[in-house]
């Protein structure tokens, strides 16, 4: 009896195999590819039909495609770099307001815009500025192509999602005055009705399901992303959708990127309610998760961060799928978008009802203010009783919606960037060798596609906005934390003898100076009216101008944008800090306005602007080495001052090379309070706050813990100090993986004792060795991982000033032995214990005032002499 028992079960094991296998397969084979009711592809320009990768691109010359005006261009010769030459070497000119018609079947539409600047005939590549339309929609307004573009990615794509309801789609392209437009290639491809849903979450309302009237919204797909895993290319988008899922890679926060891993696409089962064409399994058998330690998860996040514009609400769609765990409970996690909670206690399981089963989520976010960058968090729940201490993702979408004037158009950037949102080579390979490959999808710059939101949400935020302000109108100021005020004679005569009738010349009494309150019509005559020909800068807090008072006393004036990064809260904070802050190499507020629920702020006037421009970008003269280390120490005097001037300090929070500007003598004086925070007390090690900052500069173990120190500005220091040494950004996609991040790199090379080897080639043969070294060792201390192992800033102070003394003075054998000759080197304005009472240094409560810079800048040497006796320092 035993042996048929045996042979009973092998045969039960076998069919449920089989059963298993049969079932994967079918869900698999389930998955039948979309195929588009409208499917126009145009090459623009040409006289003949173009074939790339299989798909037939038809010439616009044809009675069917022919455009309302325009000249055919050519290039005999285009860049090497260039993605599908044949399709990108010619292209349609336009001088004058021109058009494209397409008849097509109602519903919504994938447009699709290639473009590669070549000069032609008398028309410069980079001359070309111009704006496109989709029936009602702004697609591009002033775009000039030539900026979004460099010599390895010569050419861009652009995507958009339009719901064509009349049965006609023209496509217009209208040049600026003395300009041109142009087009190398463009899709008309029908889509899945279904596919953009009217159900997202708004962020911070999290559960709350709300229709938002999506169909009538034009959409941006603005990143794509395959979580974990590899490029998915166009033909093996099994949903038929020819899209090109990017990598994460580029994206993820590298303090902490957790691990990846895969199984076989066919393990992944689909449920009936799910359509196969929201994302390919290829998508979901791939996820990044935060790794098998337990104590290690609960103190930090996953997190990705996605450059964006502001002013726009957008459609964050977030794949899951459990393709590592078997049971409920095994993993449950929290999702954080923009610092908000999106989802609580996440069990993927649980939801779908089985393990391998897709699930995605949708989220409304609206970018409005803040950072322009959208950031994605996931992590463990901590209340909880799972398992794990873990969590898991696998895609992300992020869709950007058209605001209330029916515009999807963002800005050129400053600078040429060389890959903005993606990567061209990834999808293009692919689509070369097949069939079925999307063009669109392939030329990299196609970035995200699919997820939703709604014009509702930012009619809704617009209106509310509106609102709020013209109440505000009617209402005084009752928001202000100081009173009108003026500085105080003693503090600067210029200011209070202005002879302004109003609360101009107003001295305050109090304690706390404010500075001198200006009457919005002082500001307006000071700007020329806000020329737009006067501004020095635009900033998180809005635009900065130039302007004069009192008969030629040069200022600079900061203007709030209510829409710009910052707000009421950083307003206040910075007329509250500057208020108590006199140091030389702090920036300084002459006085502020609120009136007509402005938000102006008034500064000295830093003739060289901000050290960035004297580093990259600019075509300013280089900095010496020796100039660059006086500017490096100038900060650091700065930001020590902030950390030691009163018994709890200052953080500032946001140090970077723009948040450091010259005056006319290059004097470094740091710059933009309004993320700074008041330190821990005594009692306390750290400061429990969110993160804010500016990425590339953050301090890792900041942003993992949420715990802000005094240190956390030593590692942004110590970003900012191989950013002077290398003159180039914090952060540089373009360039390959491993140098993305200056922080990572430079260190890289620094512990390999080849720093030089990544410096600006300007200095090369101007720095003494020693000098260099004692900076590249200083550098390295501040980006320690752990906050406990970096420097005090005075230490840093310390050693860049010894730094500056080894390149003016090359070191004699008899400064080397511990002579007491090398009191001549002790750096003057150093101390690592500054004056302990300053309120008796300066004759103020030190609740109001954290003293001047010359009493912080004490000759104190004691503390620092014995540094110098071992020339290496510390």
């Amino acid at each position: 009896m035993g042996l048929p028992s045996d042979l009973l079960i092998v045969f039960l094991i076998c069919f449920l195999l089989v059963v298993q296998a049969a079932a994967a397969a079918l869900v698999w084979a389930q998955q039948t590819p979309y195929t588009p009711v409208d499917n126009i592809l145009i090459s623009c320009g040409s006289s003949t039909n173009v074939t790339v990768g299989g798909r037939v691109f038809e010439a616009d010359n044809t009675a069917k495609t022919l455009a309302s005006g325009g000249v055919s261009a050519s290039i005999s010769q285009p860049s090497p770099n260039l993605l599908y030459p044949n399709l990108m070497q010619q292209a349609r000119f336009f001088t004058t307001n021109s058009t494209y018609t397409f008849i097509v079947t109602p519903g919504r539409h994938w447009i699709r815009l290639y473009f590669y600047p070549f000069s032609f005939a008398n028309w410069a590549a980079n001359a070309s500025l111009f704006s496109v339309t989709a029936n009602q929609f702004v697609l591009l307004n002033n775009f000039r192509p030539s900026s979004w573009t460099s010599p390895d990615f010569p050419s861009l794509f652009r995507e958009y999602a339009v719901n064509v309801t009349s049965g006609s789609l023209v496509l217009g392209f209208d040049p600026a005055p003395s300009s041109y437009a142009f087009i190398n290639a463009l899709e008309v491809v029908s889509l899945p009705d279904d596919l953009f849903s009217d159900d997202a979450s708004l962020l911070g309302q999290a559960g709350a399901i709300t229709p938002f009237g999506l169909v009538d919204c034009a959409i941006q797909a603005m990143f794509h992303i395959n979580v974990g895993g590899a490029s998915v290319s166009p033909q093996n988008d099994s949903t038929g959708m020819w899209r090109t899922w990017q990598p994460d890679d580029n994206f993820i926060f590298t303090a902490a990127v957790g691990t990846t891993g895969s199984v076989p696409v066919t393990q992944i089962v689909y449920p009936t309610t799910l359509p196969e064409y929201i994302a390919p399994a290829a998508v979901y058998a791939t996820a990044r998760d935060m790794g098998p330690t337990n104590t290690i998860n609960q103190n930090f996040n996953l997190t990705w961060i996605f450059p964006v514009d502001l002013g726009y609400t957008y459609f964050v769609r977030l794949h899951f799928c459990e393709i590592f765990l078997s049971a409920i409970n095994q993993r449950v996690f929290n999702v954080y978008i923009n610092n908000q909670t999106a989802e609580m206690a996440l069990d993927i399981i649980a939801v779908t009802g089985h393990p391998d089963g897709p699930l995605y989520q949708d989220f409304a976010v609206p970018m409005f203010k803040g950072s322009s960058d959208l950031w994605l968090q996931i992590g463990p729940t901590v209340a909880t009783t799972s398992q794990n201490r873990d969590a898991i993702l696998n895609g992300v979408e992020i869709l950007k919606l058209n605001n209330s004037g029916g515009s999807l158009s963002g800005v050129n950037p400053d600078v040429i960037v060389t890959n903005p949102y993606g990567s061209p080579a990834t999808g293009a390979s692919s689509m070369s060798s097949s069939g079925h490959g999307n063009v669109g999808a392939i030329m990299g710059a196609v970035v995200g596609c699919l997820v939703f939101v709604v014009l509702l949400v930012v009619g809704i935020c617009y209106c509310c906005s509106r609102k709020s302000k013209g109440a505000a109108k009617h209402a005084p100021p009752a928001w202000l934390p100081v009173p009108h005020g003026g500085v105080s004679d003693t503090t600067q005569s210029k200011i209070s003898s202005s002879h302004k009738s109003g609360t101009g010349s107003y001295v305050s009494s109090v304690g706390t100076n404010p500075g001198r309150y200006f009457t919005f019509a002082e500001l307006q005559e000071a700007t020329n009216n806000f020329d737009e020909s006067w501004i020095l800068g635009v900033g998180g807090f809005g635009k900065v101008y130039r302007g004069e008072i009192d008969d030629g006393m040069k200022v600079a004036v900061k203007r709030g944008n209510p829409r710009s990064e910052q707000g009421l809260t950083e307003f206040q904070t910075e007329i509250e800090l500057l208020s108590k802050l006199r140091h030389r190499h702090l920036v300084s507020l002459i006085g502020y306005c609120d009136e007509h629920c402005e938000m102006i702020l008034i500064y000295d006037y830093m003739a060289n602007g901000p050290l960035r421009g004297h580093l990259y970008g600019t075509d300013l003269p280089a900095l010496s080495w020796k100039q660059r280390l006086e500017i490096c120490i100038g900060a650091a005097r700065g930001l020590h001052y902030l950390h030691t001037g009163a018994a709890q300090g200052i953080i500032h929070r946001d140090v970077k090379t723009t948040n450091i500007l010259l005056d006319e003598n290059l004097v470094a004086k740091v710059a933009d309070f309004g993320l700074s925070k008041t330190g821990p007390t005594l009692e306390q090690t750290h400061v429990s706050t969110a993160v804010k900052g500016s990425f590339g500069y953050l301090d890792p173990e900041y942003f993992r813990r949420q715990q802000l120190t005094e240190k956390s500005d030593v590692y942004s220091f110590g970003v900012v100090l191989m950013e002077v040494l290398c003159a180039r950004p914090a952060i540089n996609p373009s360039l390959p993986r491993e140098q993305v991040n200056i922080a990572e790199w430079a260190m890289q090379k620094q512990k390999q004792g080849l720093l030089e080897t990544i410096m600006d080639p300007r200095l090369l043969g101007t720095c003494n060795p020693e000098s260099l070294r004692k900076f590249g060792d200083t550098a390295e201390k501040c980006l320690q991982e752990q906050g406990i192992d970096r420097p005090a800033m005075g230490d840093v102070l310390w050693n860049l000033e010894y730094a500056l003394q080894l390149q003016e003075n090359s070191l004699q054998p008899n400064l080397m032995d511990g002579s007491t000759e090398l009191v001549s080197l002790v750096p003057h304005a150093m101390s690592t214990h500054p004056v302990d009472d300053i309120s008796n240094v300066t004759g103020v409560s030190e609740a109001h005032s954290f003293g001047s810079d010359e009493d912080l800048e004490d000759a104190s040497a004691s503390a620092v002499f014995s540094q110098l006796v071992n020339p290496q320092g510390r």
